[in-house]
């Protein structure tokens, strides 16, 4: 897909509800949140080293970029339940040799010369809940309903077998190992016709 054109969508229409959560896309007001998640070494042991606030701050332009029409990037998790906010979720360009995500990469009008990746993180008060595989379900489905992608990838550290079930309960299919962020991380993929099909297409 290089650079296939897209028409942005309405931002009513890149809320997502799940039956507990509300994904809303990333936004400069949510900055406590960001912070909350980034600078907190127990959520990003995983994915990056833990930021200061200041260096948050200095990326709430970059992390609340939006691709193709809207459809791709960071979207804020809500309980609907009491409204509070408990991390995130992501489509978002899946970097090969860098350590981190090509912002730069998501024109509103286009979609991005890459692989788009799903992805979460949590704040600790909501592990262990089922949030995390509500948050992958809901945004494949929407990646496979409201895109024009063939297929979605993810990828783990080699160490983080509670994402690794997160993946595979959410659809995705495990393919061995693969180059991303510069490392070798245990690799998901899902295509579109494999959702399709009832066997790989959780229920809502």
């Amino acid at each position: 897909m290089l650079h296939m054109p897209a028409d942005p969508l309405p931002d009513e229409a890149l809320v997502i509800d799940t039956p507990r959560l509300r994904l809303r896309p990333y936004a400069q007001t949510d900055l406590a949140l960001a912070t909350a998640t980034l600078t907190d070494p127990r959520v990003t042991r995983y994915v990056c080293d833990p930021k200061t606030p200041a260096e948050v701050a200095a990326l709430m332009p970059l992390i609340t970029r939006r691709g193709a029409g809207g459809r791709l990037g960071m979207w804020a998790v809500e309980r609907r339940d009491t409204g509070a906010t408990i991390g995130d979720g992501i489509l978002t360009p899946l970097p090969i040799d860098a350590p981190d995500t090509d912002w730069a990469s998501l024109d509103p009008g286009r979609y991005p010369d890459a692989e788009i990746e799903v992805g979460y993180m949590l704040l600790p008060e909501a592990w262990g809940q089922g949030f995390a595989t509500e948050i992958c379900t809901a945004l494949l489905r929407f990646a496979f309903t409201r895109t024009a992608l063939a297929e979605i990838v993810a990828i783990t550290d080699p160490d983080n077998a509670a994402s690794q079930r997160v993946l595979v309960k959410s659809g995705m299919i495990p393919e061995g190992a693969r180059r991303a962020y510069g490392e070798t991380c245990p690799a998901f993929r899902l295509t579109r016709d494999q959702w399709h099909d009832g066997a790989t297409q959780p229920e809502p």
